[in-house]
């Protein structure tokens, strides 16, 4: 098959069947063979070469794009299959020469010597042994002329649109397309492409390509049109999706409103339309379909490691108890079962959350906390209640403040202790993974500060902590990532013995570092009545590394190294001491996180000894 273009690119376009076609024996293209198994009605494996010629580069997109090559891969090999894919190739591979300003191309696809477009459809050989692909691309044409206008300012071409480079059709659509959008963010909702001139000189080897844009008037967003909800007010849910009206048209607000519907959870399907007519004073009204989903959900989730013992966690979730997208989570959470150290220690927070409160971007909660540890060296009951706003400020950047009155009892040496106080929680957060469930690049910053009054003997002071995650891959498919964690904090202003023991910190675990028991490295600073007692430090370092090796599809390999320090007075002052471990483990993607497994022990410190298995869903970190 021989294609040439012979006038104007995009109005006229002459396609010529040739009768002669290229033996292979005398062929002077260079490719590559594959080949792929079978299906009932074949007598064996089909082999695809793909011969390209003036292009080297092309070869491997070619076979990409082929209808062929996928539907060996997926084992349709009958004569039938084979043919119906090679006569679909013509014009896939035709365009994807034109995307690249190849215009004087020849295409020939063989089916054991018989050139496929010369195959009626209803006269498919039963069985096809051999496939060859050859393309000869010709010259690449190039622009003569790359014109576009009118152009809103700031409006982002393509690099490659311009005179002198490749004339490719997707780089002549990327423009139009990029024209459009830049009018579209200076507020022009119905900017569209007005006219276009493209003819391609043969004897040249250019493209003359002119675009006219029409951007249409300066648009203000209407009403918000909605309808599909069934349990959900529909005042609240105009308050959630927060549609600017009356402000100038923006794309971006149309996907914020997008994006906070998703983000409330209620719905199962969202579906955004702009209205194609304009109203009085060049008003657009937006039409929203939704679909809702179940309201009620539950999960869980577990981490088994062989000192620590098991941890399991459950919850259940209403995302629309009271028809205003309110969600009400109940989370239980057991840990520390079958622990060398400490006993069993259990939680329950009840969360009820308001979306759209202030502000469409703000979440308001409530929330309860009660909880009973039994840690090696204290017990302690107790429980919070708290108010506070969480604001989504970008897909990147969040802040979250609140109030909260937490009290706990102690029991240790000392006897029986009681904790009282009012603290004021404060989060920021800067989230720059490309996955946050297995990321391979990019990095994670979340800041806690939480000043807190103490009441009776409970000190007064402040809790600060900060941490930092990167990552970066490298190599094919970006199957090496290596990811590093940073974590410091401490306790200002308050005295060690009468600090909350729950603002203290420990080292040691899954958590911090592995290879070493459960909160093994702490502080012993406060005078029991026999002995001094251990506690946590107030102020850490915790410092983790690790080399993540994705093998095949679903399983990966790790190793990596923590690092723990801890020190007995506030800023990081004070007597310290540190410990270390490390090991290797294996990683099994599934759809909700890689299932972990980490075996680690001891590298320093004298804190722990022997291995230490770990079993989790997700990343370490």
């Amino acid at each position: 098959m021989r294609v040439i273009l012979r006038a104007a690119l995009v109005a006229t376009t002459a396609i010529i069947f040739g009768g002669t076609a290229f033996s292979q024996s005398s062929s002077p293209f260079s490719g590559i063979s594959g080949l792929f198994g079978g299906g009932s009605e074949s007598e064996g494996p089909v082999s695809l070469t793909f011969e390209v010629s003036g292009d080297d580069d092309l070869e491997s997109s070619l076979r990409n794009t082929s209808l062929i090559s996928g539907a060996l891969s997926e084992d349709r090999t009958t004569g039938q299959d084979v043919l119906a894919a090679a006569r679909g190739d013509y014009a896939r591979i035709l365009g994807a020469l034109y995307d690249r300003g190849y215009y004087s191309a020849q295409i020939f696809i063989r089916l054991d010597g018989v050139e496929a477009a010369e195959i009626a459809p209803l006269d498919a050989p039963a069985v096809i042994q051999n496939v060859v692909v050859q393309v000869d691309t010709g010259p690449q044409f190039r622009f003569s002329r790359a014109a576009i206008a009118p152009l809103a300012p700031e409006t982002d071409l393509p690099t490659g649109y311009r005179r002198g480079e490749a004339a490719g059709t997707g780089t002549i659509k990327s423009a139009a397309t990029a024209g459009v959008d830049g009018w579209r963010n200076y507020g022009h909702a119905k900017a569209n492409v007005d006219g276009q001139r493209i003819e391609a000189d043969h004897p040249q080897r250019t493209v003359d390509s002119q675009i006219g844009l029409a951007p249409g008037p300066v648009v203000t967003f209407g009403r918000l049109n909605m309808r599909g909800y069934e349990r959900m007010n529909p005042r609240r849910l105009h308050k959630i999706a927060g549609l600017p009206e009356g402000q100038r048209f923006d794309p971006e607000d149309i996907e914020d409103v997008r994006k906070r519907l998703r983000r409330s959870g209620v719905f199962s399907a969202i579906t955004l339309e702009e209205a194609e007519q304009l109203g009085p004073g060049n008003t657009m009204d937006v039409n929203l379909t939704v679909v809702e989903q179940k309201p009620r959900r539950i999960g869980a989730g577990f981490e088994i490691s062989t000192t620590d013992g098991a941890m399991l966690s459950a919850y259940w979730m209403h995302r629309n108890l009271l028809g205003g997208g309110e969600r009400l989570r109940i989370e239980g959470e057991v840990k520390d079962m079958g622990s060398d150290s400490s006993g069993r220690d259990e939680e329950v927070t009840i969360r009820l959350e308001r979306p759209a409160t202030i502000s469409p971007d703000t979440t308001a909660y409530i929330e309860t906390i009660l909880a009973r540890m039994r840690e090696e060296d204290y017990d302690a009951d107790g429980g919070a209640i708290g108010i506070g706003f969480n604001h989504i400020y970008s897909d990147r950047f969040t802040f979250d403040v609140g109030m909260r009155y937490e009290f706990s009892r102690v029991y240790d040496d000392l006897g029986e202790t009681d904790f009282k106080v009012l603290a004021f929680p404060m989060n920021v957060m800067w989230d720059a993974r490309d996955d946050q469930k297995n990321a391979k690049n990019g990095y994670y910053l979340n800041g806690d500060l939480v000043p807190f009054k103490g009441f009776d003997d409970t000190g007064s002071g402040a809790q600060v902590v900060g941490e930092g995650r990167a990552f970066y891959s490298l190599g094919e498919d970006d199957r090496i990532t290596l990811a590093g964690r940073a974590r410091v904090g401490s306790v200002l202003g308050s005295e060690i013995d009468d600090t909350p023991r729950y603002y203290l910190f420990y080292s040691g675990g899954g958590g911090s570092v592995r290879g070493q028991p459960y909160q093994s490295l702490g502080v012993e600073e406060i005078q029991g009545e026999n002995e001094l007692i251990k506690t946590g430090g107030m102020s850490v370092a915790n410092m983790s590394a690790e080399i993540r090796w994705q093998v095949r599809e679903k399983i990966g390999v790790v190793a990596f190294y923590d690092y723990g320090r801890l020190w007995t007075e506030s800023a990081w002052d004070g007597n310290s001491q540190w410990h270390s471990g490390a090991g290797v483990g294996i990683r099994y993607n599934t759809p909700i996180g890689p299932l972990r497994f980490d075996v680690a022990g001891p590298t320093g410190g004298d804190t722990g000894e022997g291995v230490q298995l770990y079993l989790g869903l997700g990343q370490a970190f």
